[in-house]
């Protein structure tokens, strides 16, 4: 599965490119046919929750799509990666 990693306001560090690849890889258990996932931060200075993650998932079909805001990005990606586990699991029924 490719990642491709935007990030719009600021420029991501290290630690959080590899925070968003050891999570977002983790989702190709749940689904062999994820093509690609498209991970787009974005940094809000007019909020608590100012920071954004938006993940679309391409599979063959429809793509699954999240968006989640918290106050730390890891704490916004870990949402959008569990609310992608349990949507993958569910569509495996």
């Amino acid at each position: 599965m490719k990642i491709n990693l935007q990030t719009l306001h600021f420029k991501a560090s290290t630690e959080l490119e590899n925070f968003v690849e050891e999570k977002v890889s983790k989702l190709a258990r749940f689904d062999d046919s994820i093509i690609s996932a498209e991970v787009v931060l974005t940094l809000d200075g007019n909020s608590v929750d100012n920071k954004h993650c938006d993940i679309r998932l391409v599979v063959p079909g429809n793509d699954d799509f999240v968006k989640r805001s918290a106050v730390s990005f890891e704490e916004a990606i870990a949402g959008c990666v569990d609310t992608l586990q349990k949507i993958l699991t569910e569509k495996k029924r």
